[in-house]
């Protein structure tokens, strides 16, 4: 059995950026932030954080930096994915030097592969002896993972587990099935935490956690309990401010929320723009109506 790297909620958080690079004393605050109000984890450089904009040098500092400040308060999961299996070995063995307690690996994109490809592009990485959560969200990366691949690669013991988004519950039933206490599995989409978790799931890596991290933390705390009721009931409740956060293409709603509640989070990097005023006021809206505040 494998003891998950986390359980519950973790923020797959923001970048905060200036005119100069990542703006650190925001980010302390932001982290501060979010472990006061019981976020689980601290998810840094995946693609919430705008890691595709960031030079390598600048994704690692974050990474480094991050550690550093959490120091050990909650789990730090660091984002070093890459459709380069060798950048993708440098960034992992530059997380577990920083101190990362795991990494977010996502799969190849653009060059894609096969199944096969993804198990030894997987093995390769997990072979630094860092814990490795696996990234399956295809809409983004035009490849997937079948059940019998995460069943192989659930074997490797540094293979902790998987941020599933593909919304395929065919696909995690089958692979909860078939890797059983060896895969542990968060939503990777905030609309599906309580389904995923009925069936087993850990917990979410959530957007909504940057503004709402009690509220996202709260929402796995009662499926943690058995509280499925009132787990689905406070996800619905939710559900317009998660949908507004996914209203255009992500990170860009959920750092002008931020910016709207007053965080100094500095505009979204090209190829990211600024969300179009129908959709600003959406998001306001979605903030009024849940309360939020810093």
């Amino acid at each position: 059995m494998k003891k998950p790297v986390f359980t519950g909620a973790g923020v797959a958080i923001v970048t905060p950026f200036n005119e100069t690079g990542i703006n650190y004393d925001e980010f302390k605050r932001i982290i501060d932030h979010q472990i006061e109000n019981g976020t689980d984890a601290i998810i840094i450089m995946g693609t919430t954080g705008e890691s595709p904009a960031c030079p390598e040098d600048e994704h690692e500092e974050a990474i480094a930096f991050c550690c550093e400040y959490v120091n050990g308060r909650i789990p730090v999961v660091a984002g070093a994915g890459s459709n380069d299996t060798r950048t993708a070995v440098k960034l992992t063995k530059s997380a577990k030097a920083s101190g990362a307690d795991a990494v977010l690996s996502v799969t190849p994109y653009y060059n894609k592969t096969t199944q096969v490809g993804l198990i030894r592009h997987f093995t390769a990485i997990a072979d630094c002896e860092c814990p490795v959560i696996l990234y399956n969200v295809p809409s983004r990366t035009g490849i997937g993972f079948t059940a019998q691949t995460y069943q192989e690669l659930s074997k490797h013991p540094f293979i902790n587990g998987a941020k599933e988004a593909s919304g395929n519950f065919s696909l995690l039933a089958e692979a909860m099935a078939l890797c059983g206490d060896e895969m542990n599995f968060w939503s990777g989409n905030d609309d599906q935490i309580v389904p995923l978790m009925s069936m087993g799931g850990k917990g979410v890596i959530s957007v909504l956690s940057n503004v709402a991290p009690r509220a996202a933390h709260d929402i796995c705390q009662f499926c943690l309990d058995g509280k499925f009721a009132e787990a689905a009931k406070m996800q619905k409740e939710y559900l317009d401010l998660i949908n507004a956060l996914f209203c255009e293409v992500n990170p860009i709603p959920v750092k002008k929320a931020m910016e709207l509640l007053g965080w100094k989070v500095g505009p979204v990097r090209l190829p990211l723009v600024e969300p179009t005023a129908e959709h600003t006021a959406q998001i306001q809206a979605a903030l009024n109506k849940m309360g939020c505040k810093i």
